[in-house]
């Protein structure tokens, strides 16, 4: 099996943003990396199915997000737990501890928002897509991410007050 250079020189240009969607689904970095290394895997075994001329980007999104789906199912019928991240990172520099504690808020507080509101606030938030193109990539209408986004957004500005 012989793979296209400019395939895969346009999947390694995404890898840092697979790399951010997937740790922000996963909710951490080591899961979030196999979430991107189980999506590129498959993106390269199904590359037949891609069209040229079509976004790759929504194209690796919406495989990234089938993986994670996949992966949620998996991990529910093997009644798997989740281990908290281990806390007490050594932060240097003045300000950085506050930054830190900053975004561990964050990152805390997208993790507690409903799958599908973190997806649409990952998609349009963090990764910059316009509503219709998070539409297709989680696969609903326009109206119903937005709705998502609006829910999500609103919860995070609570959860983020309410941490301050």
């Amino acid at each position: 099996m012989t793979l296209d250079q400019s395939f895969q020189q346009q999947v390694l240009t995404l890898l840092p943003r697979l790399r951010r969607f997937a740790v922000g689904l996963a909710g951490n970095p080591a899961d979030g990396d196999d979430l991107c290394q189980i999506t590129i895997e498959r993106a390269l075994l199904n590359q037949d199915k891609w069209q040229d001329g079509t976004r790759l980007d929504s194209w690796m999104y919406r495989i990234m997000r089938n993986c994670w789906i996949d992966e949620t199912r998996s991990r529910s019928r093997r009644s798997e737990t989740f281990v908290a991240e281990d806390a007490g990172m050594s932060v240097g520099g003045e300000g950085a501890q506050e930054a830190t504690v900053e975004l561990s808020n964050v990152d805390r507080a997208m993790q507690k928002l409903p799958e599908d509101q973190r997806e649409a606030v990952l998609l349009v938030m963090v990764e910059g897509y316009a509503y219709k193109e998070a539409a297709e990539i989680v696969g609903c209408p326009v109206g119903t991410l937005n709705s998502r986004l609006v829910r999500g957004r609103d919860a995070l500005m609570e959860m983020l007050e309410d941490a301050a």
